[in-house]
């Protein structure tokens, strides 16, 4: 009788390295922790969670603990290369939006960074 969970290749997925390692298949590590942070920051700014705003902020985080700081091209050519096809006017959207609840702060040299206040929330959070 056929069984759709069983697979039909003759091998079984428990033994299957991809899936009994405690590696990622796919060789990155999860997120988790660093969404739950960012999920957290939208909450107490009284933001919902999206796809855009994760990555946007996760990109801005990602430089500035790479001692860099990134302008609206800068957000969208890092989400480019990790292969998020999203529109320049989105994340210009999603930065203006984030400016505008306090989350971020756009510096005299048009580039992004996190709010003091964001900073601190993330901070109580570790």
């Amino acid at each position: 009788m056929y069984n759709p969970q069983l697979p039909t290749d003759g091998h079984s997925m428990a033994h299957d390295a991809a899936f009994s390692s405690g590696t990622p298949a796919f060789g990155k590590p999860p997120e988790h922790q660093g969404n739950q942070r960012i999920r957290y920051l939208l909450k107490c700014f009284g933001l919902r969670t999206s796809l855009i705003r994760l990555k946007v902020i996760d990109a801005l985080l990602t430089a500035a603990d790479n001692g860099r700081s990134l302008g609206v091209r800068g957000v969208h050519s890092h989400l480019l290369d990790l292969g998020i096809p999203l529109s320049f006017l989105s994340v210009r959207e999603v930065l203006k939006r984030l400016c505008s609840e306090g989350l971020i702060t756009l510096n005299s040299d048009k580039s992004y960074s996190l709010h003091e206040e964001a900073a601190k929330v993330l901070a109580s959070d570790a």
